[in-house]
C-alpha cells in the first residue's frame, strides 16, 4: 500500500472512537443495518470501478487498432474520467490518463 495512505488510515484506537461514535449515533440495534447499508454501498462503488476499468482496457485496445479519431479518442477519455470522478477540464490527454491510471487500483496501468 502506498506509504502516505499508510500513514492516513486509521490505527487501532482511532478505529475504537470511530466505533464509539458509531454506537452511540446509532444504538446497538441499527448497527447491523448500518453494516449491511456500508458494505452494499461498497460493493457498488466497486463493481463501477471494475466496469470503468474493463472499458478503460476495451477503449485501449480499440485504440491500439485505429478506431477511434483524435475528437473520439478524447471524448471517451473525458467519459472514462467522469465515470471515476475525475474533472477533464482543461487537461491534457496525457494528463488525463496519468489521473485515470492513479485511480485504478490494478498494478496493469492505461497506456495513450
Amino acid at each position: 500500500m502506498d506509504l502516505v495512505c499508510m500513514q492516513l488510515w486509521p490505527g487501532g484506537q482511532e478505529w475504537l472512537l470511530i466505533l464509539l461514535v458509531i454506537f452511540l449515533l446509532f444504538g446497538a440495534s441499527k448497527l447491523p443495518e448500518v453494516a449491511r447499508s456500508l458494505g452494499k454501498s461498497m460493493g457498488e462503488f466497486k463493481k463501477a470501478q471494475r466496469e470503468a476499468e474493463m472499458e478503460l482496457r476495451q477503449f485501449e485496445r480499440e485504440l491500439r487498432e485505429g478506431k477511434y479519431t483524435k475528437d473520439e479518442k478524447r471524448a471517451k477519455l473525458e467519459k472514462i474520467a467522469r465515470d471515476l470522478g475525475i474533472d477533464p477540464e482543461g487537461k491534457s490527454d496525457d494528463e488525463l490518463l496519468e489521473e485515470i491510471n492513479k485511480a485504478l487500483p490494478r498494478r496493469e496501468k492505461a497506456e495513450p
